[in-house]
Parts: C-alpha cells; sequence; structure tokens
C-alpha cells in the first residue's frame, strides 16, 4: 500500500455508512450543468502554506491545469482555518494549527510523488490527479475527488499523528476537547462553502451558477453535511487506529482506509454504477 508519508502510527474504521441523497443529487445535478475549466481564484497571505498553494495554483491557471481546481477550494478553506486559530475559534489554538500543517504536508507529499512518479503516489490520488488530466472530467467531480482523497485518507494520518504521542495521557475531557475542535472545522467548512462555489466551482464553470441559484442554500447544506460524515468517519478511524496495538491489525486497517477511500473515488467518477453512489456515503 503507497502513502504520502509514513505516519507515527495510523487509522480506521472507516466501513460503509447508511447513503442519503447527498451525493447523488450533486452528482446528477452535475451531469447537466457542469462546463470546462475556465479560471481560478488568486489570493496572498503571509502564511507559508498559503504562499505554497497559490504559487502551485498560479501555476496551474497559466497551463490549463485542472488540479487547481480542488487547491483553489484547499486554500480558499486554509485561509479561513487559519483566521480561525488567529481568532481563538478553538479550544486549543497550537493543537489545531499544527493539525493543519500536518495536514497539508500529506497534500504536497502525495503531489510531489505523482509529479516525480505517478503510481508512487496513494492510489486515491492517482485517481484524483489522473482524472484532474482527462478533459471529460466535470468540475464537481475534480472537486470531490480530491476532498475524498484528503479528507479519507490523508487526514486518518494527519489526526493519527497528533493524536498518538498524547493519547494515552489525555484526560477524558481532554480527549473530548480534541474531537470537539475536530467537530468545529466543520463549521468552517459550511461557512466556506458558499466561496468555494462562487470563487472557484463558478469560474470554471458559469453554468453552476445557475443550479447554485436554483437549489438555494441547499447544495452547499448537501456538500457540507457529505464532508462532516466523511469526517466524523475519519476521526472513528484515527481513534481506532492509534488505539490497535500490533502492527499487522494496524496495516489490515489502513488497508480497508484506502480501499473504501478508492470505491468512493470510482463512484465519484460514475464507475460503480448505483451500487457504488449508495456507498459513497
Amino acid at each position: 500500500m503507497s502513502k504520502a508519508a509514513p505516519p507515527s502510527q495510523a487509522a480506521t474504521n472507516a466501513f460503509s455508512s447508511p447513503f442519503t441523497l447527498r451525493l447523488s443529487i450533486i452528482i446528477s445535478t452535475i451531469q447537466f450543468w457542469c462546463g470546462p475549466v475556465q479560471g481560478v481564484l488568486s489570493m496572498a497571505s503571509e502564511d507559508p502554506v498559503i504562499d505554497q498553494m497559490q504559487s502551485l495554483i498560479d501555476v496551474w491557471e497559466e497551463n490549463g491545469d485542472r488540479r487547481a481546481i480542488f487547491l483553489g477550494c484547499y486554500v480558499l478553506m486554509t485561509r479561513n482555518m487559519l483566521a480561525a486559530v488567529s481568532s481563538g475559534g478553538f479550544e486549543d489554538e497550537v493543537w489545531v494549527s499544527a493539525l493543519l500543517h500536518r495536514f497539508a504536508a500529506y497534500y504536497f507529499q502525495a503531489l510531489e510523488a505523482y509529479d516525480q512518479k505517478p503510481d508512487g503516489a496513494p492510489g486515491v490520488w492517482q485517481v484524483a490527479f489522473n482524472a484532474a488530466h482527462q478533459p471529460h472530467t466535470y468540475v464537481m467531480q475534480n472537486l470531490i475527488l480530491g476532498m475524498n482523497a484528503h479528507i479519507n485518507y490523508d487526514l486518518v494520518f494527519a489526526l493519527a499523528d497528533l493524536l498518538e504521542p498524547e493519547w494515552s495521557g489525555l484526560s477524558p475531557e481532554g480527549r473530548q476537547m480534541r474531537y470537539r475542535d475536530h467537530c468545529q472545522v466543520n463549521e468552517i467548512i459550511y461557512q466556506t462553502i458558499n466561496s468555494v462555489q462562487d470563487q472557484v466551482v463558478d469560474r470554471y464553470s458559469p453554468a453552476m451558477e445557475w443550479v447554485d441559484k436554483l437549489m438555494g442554500p441547499v447544495d452547499e447544506w448537501l456538500t457540507s453535511g457529505l464532508i462532516s460524515d466523511w469526517r466524523e468517519e475519519v476521526w472513528e478511524n484515527a481513534t481506532l487506529l492509534i488505539q490497535t496495538p500490533g502492527m499487522a491489525e494496524r496495516e489490515a486497517l489502513l488497508r480497508q482506509v484506502e480501499q473504501h477511500s478508492l470505491r468512493r473515488a470510482h463512484s465519484i467518477l460514475g464507475e460503480e454504477g448505483i451500487t457504488g453512489l449508495i456507498d459513497l456515503i
């Protein structure tokens, strides 16, 4: 199994969840409305991770590289996360900041591995990056493929990296505080979705603006709800992993995480039919 970087020890319990109609609605909407790449946002920040993201976006925009679709979303989310950390939006801003930067490191490591040798990247990132080079893929597919890889795969490792060294020494309240900060990110995601729609998706596919007007806040709710469900599963996976003692058992759990994220990726691409859509969530 290929992974972006060896975590200190890492996470799972990523099995199926019941299907709601959330992604099905989003994907069916995409089939009618999404169009070709047209542009991407440009932002500046003093934080090095933002500067690194923006530098890639600038190059990819110039070259028509559709990997900028997900990264355009990710830079918005990261900026909002940094603002929340700076303004005291979490119970432990130091821990959240460390998680944010560790999380980003997994993305950059997967990207570097792919650029050096595509099959050296984690499988779920290979699917996402390969799809970004296919002109027939839809804007929202590219966006959600990146979200799937980064949340359902990378975040398991990033959380495990930070939680494992401290877990045994945390009180029940300390563990709950970590979980509350993890959940608080969902609120920031919800607040960011509209900006992603306006500043990223609509710029790549202007027809999606009509979808946004027709559905009102429903599409934002569907998307943020989907991500919240994924992130709840990721927390379960990460905490299960760091409490699993044997290396063989951990490797088995990580294979399940990888396989489940890959199934979701193929479902996002419509390769698994109705069964795949049902398994997406």
